[in-house]
């Protein structure tokens, strides 16, 4: 998979618009829930295709009052590890303008983060949506109308058709209550919370990239 460069990003979103598929995690410091989704997608997504055939997709994270250059907390780290993903050399940082406009797809955390996404502009809002919105909608799409992944740069194809799918269908499909779209924050938990978020957003990740791959996750 692709990683991001470097801390500060200063090309302009359409530049390789059609090579990659740029996803953004966002949580409010941007060293608990942000760091574990962004890695336990990163995780996913190689473990289902390969580094090979996700070369295309690029997964990072902010907050929305990040932590600038701040480890992520130990607790995550340690969920990160319970799951096999690789919990090294994360740096949180500041969601900044460059981020919003070059993302692809926004996953947040909470609606207050959604909201705060959009409020920045750059035509965020058919493509920013809560992780467990997002989720409750990529199940509500057919697979087969999806571009298929084993072709040639299929994978980014399928993944704008997904954002497209899910975008069209969100005034249909609403959250059966105001928490449901919320993944709560863990920060100064002990570490059974931790790992209760850590199910929470690896369960919601499952449908998304399996989405996203055509490929469900291992028995």
């Amino acid at each position: 998979m692709t990683a991001p460069e470097g801390r500060g990003i200063a090309e302009h979103r359409e530049k390789n618009a059609e090579a990659t598929f740029r996803i953004l995690h966002v949580s409010t410091g941007n060293v608990c829930r942000s760091p574990i989704t962004e890695r336990l997608t990163r995780h996913a997504l190689d473990h289902r295709l390969g580094s090979v055939r996700t070369r295309g997709l690029i997964v990072e994270s902010a907050g929305t009052w990040g932590h600038e250059g701040a480890p992520m907390e130990a607790h995550a780290a340690t969920v990160l590890t319970d799951f096999g993903a690789d919990p090294a050399g994360f740096l949180g940082r500041e969601l900044l303008d460059e981020h919003v406009i070059r993302a692809d797809l926004v996953l947040t955390a909470t609606r207050d983060h959604r909201a705060q996404v959009i409020s920045m502009g750059h035509s965020a809002g058919l493509r920013t949506f809560t992780l467990k919105e997002f989720t409750r909608l990529v199940r509500a799409i057919d697979p087969a109308t999806l571009p298929d992944p084993a072709e040639a740069g299929g994978v980014v194809e399928r993944a704008r058709a997904l954002v497209q799918a899910a975008a069209a269908l969100r005034g249909w499909l609403l959250a059966p209550n105001e928490d449901a779209d919320e993944v709560h924050d863990p920060y100064g938990a002990p570490i059974t919370f931790f790992r209760s978020i850590g199910d929470e957003i690896n369960q919601a990740l499952d449908p998304v990239v399996t989405a996203l791959t055509g490929v469900p996750a291992p028995a």
